[in-house]
């Protein structure tokens, strides 16, 4: 590649590296037309702009409590359809299942049919318990679940580069970097926003009457009661409801806000194939009954069913539209599948941060002074070389960074200052390669194409270890050592980039234009 080829292809990539690293300096016009350059293109992590940092804990008594529920809801199912006596069936702490009936049958019905529980028998009874394994893989699914929830609402609250990630066994790291209102982020974990359909038994205008319809003694087994309440919180109706519900929120594809005829808001939700199959087999089974529309506890409508309804229906309830499109957001996003408990909270002002980039700053400022005078003094020419190349390759990591909408975390910033001493690495193992071959009474000329070309597997090997580990961070690391990592894996390709080819431009370009020079 001719001298002039790469004059031109090193300055493109350098102005293109300082237009995404610093926007702000350039006007509109001056952009070149380039609209995919944005302002603040790199964001700062919460250390650096302040935020709010979360540890949470998966509820693991509530998480094996909803798998006991689950299960001892199949096992009534299987002795109904097997004909087995089953007299009773109860949970007790520890997720553990009681059944009384005839113990033998129900004990095959529960060896035949379920591989996760482990049987014991006690006074009488049939005693089904989750195995430990089962249990581990519970609130494993659990925290996944989680992640996936969690990832989604946020996102939808505009937080640029969240961190949410496992953190250890059941728990969960959440960094919402930015002026974020703790009582609107609190909603989050909250919310569980779980939406049920449920067939309704029978309803009374409030629940004192409708206990009376049973005598005030209780209700059937596997029921209970849901309340419609007003805007004042006033009860409009109870319903008697299963424990069981047809279909859940987990089975939804899409929820979106919609309008009917009246131009009043409600929420139009779309079945996935599971579904859409229970919900046509229901309500064509059902035609002239009320199905309940159950969010997290509360009856939002009850209609009767007036046909047989596939995969789209809708969900009204007289609501403004801000909660209906609240609601389709929280419907899409799923709910948490279990209660999140928050063990760490820590909210981190601005003001500190501010604090952070001053000191960081100064930091890179000063390692970077120390070291373009030490070049300058020990290598002459050749290190005001580096030096030049130790601006660019700073220019081109911030660009960089800013392209991949990388986040800036303080540790970051140590990995900048880190940058200004590793990028004249390669330049002092060339430089004295260099020397090398000047003491064998080669030229300069024929001594500098030496010193690059022998100098240079040397240098991409030392590199390439350290962005070993540097992508072992990315991979692995979280939060600060994360951005840690994206910044030292940047600055080990600029910094091999810049000795390599701006440092071997300038000496190619010093030795074309200055072609008498004996020594640099």
């Amino acid at each position: 590649m001719s001298l002039r080829t790469r004059s031109t292809v090193v300055g493109i990539v350098v102005v293109l590296m300082a237009l995404l690293a610093f926007p702000n300096l350039f006007s509109e016009e001056e952009r070149l037309g380039s609209f995919w350059i944005a302002d603040d293109a790199l964001s700062l992590g919460l250390d650096l702009q302040g935020g709010i940092h979360w540890l949470l804990r998966i509820d693991d008594e509530k998480a094996l409590l909803q798998e006991a529920t689950r299960t001892q809801s199949v096992i009534k199912r299987l002795a109904e359809d097997e004909g087995v006596e089953l007299a009773a069936s109860n949970l007790r702490d520890g997720a553990i299942i009681e059944l009384e009936g005839d113990l033998a049958a129900l004990r095959r019905l529960v060896d035949e049919n379920l591989d996760n529980v482990e049987v014991d028998e006690e006074a009488g009874k049939l005693l089904v318990s989750l195995t430990d394994d089962w249990r581990e893989s519970v609130v494993e699914r659990g925290v996944q679940q989680a992640l996936e929830v969690l990832n989604e609402r946020i996102d939808g609250l505009g937080v640029r580069e969240p961190v949410i990630a496992p953190q250890g066994a059941g728990r969960i790291l959440v960094q919402m970097p930015g002026e974020i209102d703790p009582r609107q982020a609190r909603t989050i974990l909250e919310e569980t926003t779980f939406l049920e359909f449920k067939k309704v038994l029978t309803s009374e205008p409030n629940e004192e009457l409708l206990r009376a319809r049973y005598g005030g003694v209780g209700l059937p087994e596997d029921t209970e009661i849901v309340l419609d309440q007003n805007e004042d919180g006033s009860v409009a109706e109870a319903f008697l409801v299963p424990t069981v519900p047809i279909l859940t929120g987990a089975m939804l594809e899409d929820a979106r806000i919609g309008y009917d005829r009246r131009n009043r808001a409600l929420v139009s939700f779309t079945w996935n194939s599971e579904g859409t199959r229970l919900f046509r087999e229901f309500t064509g089974e059902s035609i002239g009954e009320r199905l309940a529309a159950i969010i997290d506890g509360k009856v939002v409508t009850a209609p009767v069913i007036q046909s047989r309804i596939g995969r789209n229906g809708q969900i009204t309830g007289g609501f403004t539209v801000a909660e209906a499109a609240a609601l389709a957001v929280a419907l899409r996003s799923g709910a948490l599948p279990i209660p999140l408990v928050i063990e760490e909270e820590r909210s981190i002002g601005p003001a500190l941060g501010a604090d952070s980039i001053r000191q960081g700053v100064r930091s890179i400022l000063l390692g970077g002074a120390l070291v373009i005078l030490f070049m300058g003094m020990y290598y002459s020419v050749g290190g005001w070389f580096a030096n030049i190349t130790l601006v660019i390759n700073i220019v081109m990591i911030i660009g960089a960074m800013s392209l991949a909408r990388a986040t800036l975390t303080l540790p970051g910033i140590a990995g900048l200052v880190l940058t200004v001493g590793m990028a004249v690495d390669a330049n002092v193992i060339i430089f004295e390669r260099i020397r090398e071959e000047l003491r064998s009474a080669k030229n300069l000329r024929n001594a500098i194409q030496a010193g690059f070309r022998r100098s240079q597997l040397t240098i991409l090997d030392a590199n390439v270890t350290t962005l070993i580990a540097a992508v072992v961070l990315l991979q692995f690391g979280r939060g600060p050592v994360q951005g840690f990592g994206v910044t030292l894996a940047i600055g080990i390709v600029a910094s091999v980039f810049g000795a390599l080819v701006v440092t071997r431009l300038l000496f190619d370009l010093a030795m074309a234009y200055r072609p008498q020079l004996v020594r640099l």
